[in-house]
């Protein structure tokens, strides 16, 4: 365990990535990683995941977006890049393990590999794996090298919320790029254990990355969080909801006319939660603490949501 671990309570969290402004699936998520987080006694902890594309003033505009839907949490935002010396901390717990080799694969070779017959669909063959010493030495000269995890098992069986048991393959996954900067898989499985994060809410499009998480926190003696995978918001293609896709983002919404409470009011109605009873009778909740007082886990849909961009319209223009 991470030697700097916070004694906290038992947290959920929400981690977006700051490349952008967050779109209306980006938001309903985060309200579900909230209301799951709050009716459940668990803080709530907030993660800014900064290791890769990063677009200037993005991470204080998602911020303000989720204060200004009312959600709330606990303690400072953690941003990830500060704790990259963690992240190699734990790289050299697992090398000292044996469980470490250089790869020097290109993206390309990888494909290739992984379309390869008999091969695990998506899954790294382990080509660098049993590399000898001077063949290593010869490919340093070419590229710097990714680090891969030497997994141990083929496959990992986590329990979600709504899926039951799943189980997904385990490959030697890319613990470190090759440009030196800790990859995803490592650096949330850290991070989580740093916050004492024992809920996971996320889209349900990130299920299958759910085993090799859990598998390298066993590794790393981390407890493994409860997963709960939400469906997704999808535009009228079926494909995940995107900025690209219209008005989509909180800003653009607000400067179409579509005010936060109407916003909450769609969202509210796509998970769905009931109507929330207060003064003018009862109506569809306008803010995060009126979702909450409403909130049900097992009334939520299972099917995703399908964003018509008509339906914005008439929010904005009806």
């Amino acid at each position: 365990m991470d030697s700097q671990t916070l004694s906290s309570p038992s947290a959920g969290r929400y981690a977006p990535s700051p490349s952008g402004d967050l779109h209306l699936g980006n938001l309903r998520t985060a309200l579900f990683a909230w209301l799951f987080a709050r009716s459940e006694g668990h803080d709530f902890v907030m993660r800014v995941e900064d290791l890769d594309r990063v677009q200037e003033g993005a991470a204080q505009r998602q911020l303000d977006d989720l204060a200004s839907l009312g959600t709330d949490w606990d303690g400072e935002v953690l941003v990830q890049s500060t704790r990259i010396p963690q992240h190699m901390d734990a790289v050299q717990k697992l090398r000292d393990a044996g469980m470490v080799y250089e790869c020097f694969c290109t993206r390309k070779e990888i494909q290739q590999a992984a379309s390869a017959p008999h091969a695990a669909p998506g899954a790294y063959p382990g080509t660098c794996r049993h590399l000898t010493d001077a063949e290593r030495q010869e490919r340093r000269q070419v590229r710097p090298p990714a680090l891969r995890l030497a997994a141990d098992t083929a496959e990992f069986t986590v329990y979600d919320r709504f899926a039951g048991d799943y189980t997904g393959a385990v490959d030697d996954f890319v613990l470190v790029r090759n440009d030196g900067k800790p990859a995803y898989n490592l650096a949330v499985v850290v991070d989580d254990g740093f916050q004492n994060v024992q809920q996971v809410v996320r889209g349900d499009d990130l299920l299958f990355s759910a085993p090799r998480q859990a598998y390298l926190a066993t590794l790393l003696g981390i407890d493994i969080p409860e997963y709960v995978h939400v469906p997704l918001a999808l535009n009228t293609e079926g494909k995940r909801l995107a900025k690209r896709d219209g008005a989509v983002t909180l800003a653009q919404l607000r400067a179409g006319g579509v005010s936060t409470a109407q916003v909450m009011r769609m969202i509210a109605a796509s998970m769905p939660l009931a109507p929330w009873r207060g003064e003018g009778g009862p109506h569809l909740p306008e803010t995060a603490q009126q979702m909450l007082e409403v909130f049900n886990p097992d009334t939520i849909s299972r099917e995703p949501w399908t964003v018509i961009p008509t339906d914005l319209e008439s929010i904005c223009c009806g």
